[in-house]
Formats: structure tokens, C-alpha cells, sequence
């Protein structure tokens, strides 16, 4: 059986046993939208509980616009100009309209990645920073959530007079599901606010997971200081198979955020009968399988189908390496899941610990294989589990492990289908 996975920019194929069981479970996303300029016009005009953002922006003398990174496929070129126009139509100056790349705890965009996250039309027209989340000096500190999170956001969003977010709605391994809320903290937010959202007491939570909305304590700790941010319109987006635009969610930042959810829960939820024997997953192709580090979300992704003691095979490019500085060494540090969750419980936070951390839940009770060619051999003795240079290899080493008739389910796309198993009555509504 031939099956095509998503990584880096082309793909890769592979061959699977035909004895064993196989459930591919992709995402249903719905087709995309005749005109996505049509659809962008009729969501700003016609948001979602809110004014239409060009009366939104009528009579304000600034508006900062906070974009994904680019890590995340989101169509800022595309949605840009329809905001930006928006608020030129409102008498806001040019000058005075600040885009801010999301970036979190990342790195800044290199110039050429600025081309593609916001394109040169708006790289010439606009002023476009990378926020940076390690000099603390250039945050605005708006106070402790009630949570007891010390809330400092980029001062350039802060100090404008319109709060903007552009996003797009996908599951997430501890939110639940992305976009909204998320492109002001973590994204604009300062590393001492990010280290204490990414803390165990959220991230040890079972409710902070894939899926899990509203009820998930760090949505809700995200929500409350997307208010103190003054956060005052999104425009989030749900993609197809193909990244195009399949649904605009614009208007106030909780209501339409909520809308999208709704529809990105039904169309990327893959429920399976039973748990199975194993899992093949990706990172999700470019540019999320660029690092190890965002790989390892296709495997927090699959895991809710996953037996307990079964097997998981994550393929992914990993061009980039581990990650970060700070997330190579913490993997060079623990030696097995449970030197992690020990080590990490009574100490203060380091950045990227959670995505390890996450990891870390998953192989308490799975066996995780790895194909991450791009990551040195160096760190890859550092992985929990057998690394595999190249997808067929590793393909043929999980089918040697498994019996021949294992149940096996294969997930093309990794992180952006959310598996559930699903149980009598909850899921029957899914289309």
C-alpha cells in the first residue's frame, strides 16, 4: 500500500505491510471559498458581533496588526491588504499602521521570510517588526491575571489605538485550538509571561490539550489577557487540504474566534472505532516540520488514538534542526520521559520546556520511533526512541516491531487532524 505523507515542501512516499490494519485519518477540511477577496469583504463588512472594522477604526489615529510567524501557514498576503485598506478607508495614516510578526519565543523573521509572511506590497508600505520577547524593557505591563500571571505585551501593540489579530483556526496541542486570543499571548508577550503560561500547572493539565474548548484553563487565562490588551477585532481563518482560505472569521475577538472553532472542530475531527496497535504521523509538512521542536505536535496530535504501550512513528524534515538554543539543550539534558517530568516539576520555567513537556506525557505510555533526517546525529542520540534516517527505513522498523495484523493508523498530516476516539452519542453529530 503507497501512501503519501506531508514533508518539508514536496511530500515523501511510503510503503506500508498490506497485513496490517490501516486507518488513514486526514482532515475533512471543507473545499475553499469561490473568492477570497469576495469573503474577506463580506466578513469585515458583516463581522461577527462587533462594527465593521473601517467604523471600529473610524476616528483612531494608530492601529497595530499582530500576524503569525512563519511556522504557521496563515494567508497573512492575502488578508493584509483587505484590513489595511479598512483602515485606511477610516483615516488612520499609513505610517501610523504597525504590523507585528507574532513570533512568541522564535526567532525573528529573516528578511526574505518577511517577503513571505506579509509580501512585499506590505514590506513597502508599511512598518513590519518582529516582536521580541526577550527584552523585557520593550513590553507594557498591564497587571497580574487573576490566574497570577504577570501580563507584559509588546508595547508597540499596546500603545496603538487598535488592537488587530489576524489568524487561523487549527487544533493545538494545550489550547485547545489555535488562533484569536493566542497572537496576542503567547505571541506578543513577554518571556517572563510566556514561561509562566507554558508552567507544569497548565501543562500537566488533561484539559489543556488538542481539542479541549472552552474548557481549558489556559484558553481561559489567554482570554483574560487578551482583555487587558485591549484586543479589539480578529480576523482568523479556516484553510483547506491545500492551505487556501475555506471560511472568514472576523469581528469580536471571543465571539468569532468561537465561531471558528465550531467549524474547524467538525471539519478536522477524525474519530476512530477503537484505540489502535500503533500510529504513523508527521509534522505536518513545511513549514511546521521545519524543527523538531513543532514536529513533536504530530505526535501529541495522534496520541488520543493510541493503546496504551503501543507504538508511534513521527516522519518529519526538521530542516532546522532541534529548535531553539534553550529547547537543543534541555533535549540534550534528560535522558527518558521520566528524568523530564521529574526534573522540570519544582524548578523554575526554561524556555521551550513544554513542548517536552508534552512529549514527555505521550511516552509515559507509548514507544516513539523518529525519522527527523535534518536534525544532527549529535542530538539525535539525545531522542527518546530508535531515529531512522530515511521514512521507508523507519517504516520497516515499526513494521517489524508490530505483529502483522496490528491495527495501524496513519495520519498523511499529523497536527492538523485532531483524533478522537469516539464514544457512543458524543461524536455522532460530526458531519
Amino acid at each position: 500500500m503507497r501512501m503519501r505523507l506531508a514533508f518539508d515542501r514536496a511530500g515523501t512516499e511510503v510503503t506500508l505491510p498490506g497485513s496490517w490494519r490501516t486507518t488513514v485519518l486526514e482532515p475533512r477540511f471543507a473545499g475553499a471559498v469561490k473568492s477570497a477577496d469576495e469573503a474577506l469583504l463580506e466578513a469585515l463588512a458583516h463581522p461577527v458581533a462587533s462594527l465593521p472594522l473601517v467604523e471600529l477604526a473610524r476616528g483612531k489615529s494608530s492601529a497595530a496588526i499582530s500576524v503569525c510567524d512563519i511556522t504557521r501557514p496563515a494567508p497573512n498576503r492575502i488578508v493584509l491588504p483587505h484590513v489595511t485598506r479598512a483602515l485606511e478607508q477610516a483615516g488612520i495614516p499609513r505610517e501610523r499602521i504597525r504590523i507585528l510578526i507574532a513570533t512568541g519565543l522564535h526567532r525573528a523573521a529573516t528578511p526574505a521570510e518577511l517577503q513571505e509572511i506579509v509580501g512585499p506590497e506590505m514590506l513597502a508600505r508599511f512598518p513590519v517588526d518582529s516582536h521580541n520577547a526577550r527584552v523585557e524593557e520593550s513590553h507594557a505591563h498591564l497587571g497580574r491575571t487573576t490566574g497570577g500571571t504577570d501580563v507584559l505585551i509588546d508595547s508597540r501593540f499596546i500603545d496603538a489605538d487598535l488592537h488587530i489579530t489576524l489568524g487561523f483556526v487549527e487544533p493545538h496541542l494545550m489550547l485547545g485550538f489555535s488562533g484569536g486570543r493566542k497572537l496576542i499571548a503567547p505571541g506578543l508577550a513577554a518571556e517572563r509571561t510566556i514561561k509562566r503560561l507554558h508552567s507544569p500547572p497548565f501543562m500537566r493539565d488533561p484539559r489543556a490539550v488538542e481539542g479541549s474548548f472552552p474548557d481549558n484553563p489556559l484558553h481561559r487565562e489567554l482570554l483574560e489577557i487578551a482583555r487587558m490588551a485591549r484586543h479589539d477585532f480578529i480576523v482568523d481563518v479556516a484553510l483547506t487540504r491545500t492551505r487556501q482560505i475555506a471560511r472568514v472569521f472576523a469581528g469580536d475577538p471571543v465571539a468569532a474566534h468561537a465561531a471558528g472553532v465550531d467549524f474547524v472542530r467538525n471539519s478536522t475531527l477524525a474519530p476512530v472505532e477503537a484505540p489502535v496497535d500503533a500510529i504513523l504521523t508527521t509534522g505536518g509538512g513545511y513549514p511546521l516540520d521545519l524543527t523538531y521542536y513543532q514536529s513533536i505536535k504530530g505526535v501529541t496530535a495522534a496520541s488520543h488514538v493510541l493503546k496504551p504501550g503501543g507504538k508511534m512513528l513521527l516522519i518529519a524534515a526538521c530542516r532546522e534542526g532541534i529548535g531553539s538554543p534553550e529547547f537543543t539543550r534541555i533535549v540534550q539534558t534528560f535522558p527518558d520521559w521520566r528524568a523530564c517530568l521529574d526534573g522540570l516539576a519544582d524548578q523554575p520555567v526554561i524556555i521551550d520546556q513544554w513542548q517536552l513537556e508534552k512529549l514527555a506525557l505521550v511516552a509515559r505510555r507509548a514507544e516513539v520511533l523518529w525519522c527527523v533526517p535534518g536534525v544532527p546525529a549529535a542530538d539525535r542520540r539525545h531522542l527518546w526512541g530508535p531515529t531512522f534516517d530515511e521514512p521507508q527505513a523507519a517504516v520497516d522498523a515499526l513494521a517489524a516491531a508490530l505483529p502483522g495484523n496490528a491495527s495501524v493508523a496513519v495520519i498523511p498530516e499529523g497536527p492538523y487532524v485532531f483524533a478522537q476516539v469516539a464514544e457512543v452519542g458524543v461524536l455522532a453529530s460530526a458531519p
